[in-house]
């Protein structure tokens, strides 16, 4: 009996760690790069314990950051409570051939290289680091968010910054505290590239029931995924609709959005219940939107208060009309973008601290890094 001929190719695990505070796009880009290496990639995420004891505080508890990274799309297996610095029995025991990480280096406690054992053994990579947002950056942006109020017409509300050491709030803004080129304030450019690389390029097939759901997702974060893993029930395919910045900044006033148009649909797009997105939805859900994209058969909103539009009028009249509108619960209710920020703010001095704190850090590892750079030049690496 003759052989089968065909030959597979080996599966190529591909392990990333990291704590994904708050996770972004950045962190995204960075699995989604990790898994075009391989055909299987673990993530391991860091305890609070270990975040603390390494980092410093963490804005998102450690089961919102295990369920954030299991759901974006490029993620095959979580690993809860990964060591922070990576070890060779840890990539044994997940049957791993090498770990990913930015083009950056990452150092804990002692000042130690993260992944110095792995590249000592040969099974590390590197991929490119999504310039223009990081954790940082957004905790930073959401400490000069606390200059205004967070809720529109309540100006006899004090600003939640009186009392804060605001020349340190400015100087971070401003990057002019150590290694603020790393950890100012900054603008991701997007690009039709990205847009493309976080697509699934997948269109309804025949039959299939298409869901729309809208909204701001602002910080993209586990009340988001939630709600989206609920509204994929009524159907076979998620359309989602991005407001824009003008459209947010006027419904929720103060300085919202906190995140700008490209990077909240970037923040949708990696999320594996999320087809297809509608970058400046209407605030109001029209028969263009209901029609003219796709043919919706579903419109579904969480059992949450929805302000008007800004001419007075229900958001969601057409599809009530139609019989077509839905609410749904989700376990993650209580989490909003709003009570994120409200985290920063009770914390403010703690996290204004971290702030300064990292950007001594990141002095450091830049300047490692530099070093390293010169001794693999020096030896033709």
């Amino acid at each position: 009996m003759a052989q089968d001929s065909t030959v597979r190719k080996p599966v190529r695990s591909v392990w990333v760690d990291g704590c994904f505070d708050m996770m972004h796009f950045g962190h995204a880009n960075a699995l989604r790069q990790a898994r075009a290496m391989g055909d299987y990639l673990v993530v391991g995420v860091h305890s609070d314990a270990e975040v603390e004891r390494n980092k410093g505080p963490c804005v998102m508890k450690e089961d919102e950051r295990y369920a954030a990274v299991a759901a974006c799309k490029w993620v095959d297996e979580l690993v809860k409570d990964a060591p922070y610095v990576t070890t060779l029995e840890m990539l044994d025991e997940y049957d791993i051939d090498f770990v990913v990480h930015g083009d950056d280096i990452t150092t804990a406690a002692d000042g130690t290289d993260c992944y110095q054992l792995v590249k000592d053994a040969g099974r590390y990579r590197e991929c490119r680091r999504t310039v223009g947002i990081s954790t940082t950056e957004l905790v930073g942006r959401m400490l000069l968010l606390t200059r205004d109020h967070h809720i529109r017409g309540s100006r006899s509300v004090r600003s939640p910054i009186q009392g804060v050491d605001e020349t340190a709030v400015t100087n971070f803004s401003q990057g002019s505290m150590p290694a603020g080129a790393l950890t100012g304030i900054a603008h991701y450019l997007s690009t039709s590239k990205k847009i493309i690389q976080f697509s699934s390029g997948r269109e309804p097939r025949a039959g299939d029931r298409v869901v729309y759901v809208d909204g701001a997702f602002d910080l993209f974060h586990t009340g988001h995924i939630e709600f989206f893993k609920r509204a994929r029930e009524f159907g076979d395919y998620l359309l989602v609709g991005v407001h824009d910045d003008q459209t947010v900044n006027a419904i929720k006033g103060g300085n919202f959005p906190v995140m700008n148009l490209q990077e909240r649909v970037l923040g949708a797009l990696q999320c594996r219940y999320v087809d297809e997105v509608i970058i400046g939805a209407p605030y109001s859900v029209t028969k263009d939107v209901l029609e003219d994209v796709y043919h919706v058969d579903a419109v579904v909103h969480g059992a949450s208060d929805q302000p008007l539009d800004i001419d007075g009028k229900d958001p969601y009249a057409l599809p009530k009309e139609r019989g077509i509108y839905h609410e749904v619960d989700h376990p993650r209710l209580d989490l909003t973008t709003t009570a994120i920020i409200e985290r920063i703010i009770a914390n403010r001095h703690v996290y204004i601290e971290r702030q300064a704190r990292k950007a001594q850090k990141a002095l450091a590892e830049a300047e490692a890094e530099q070093r390293e750079k010169e001794v693999r030049a020096a030896l033709h690496i």
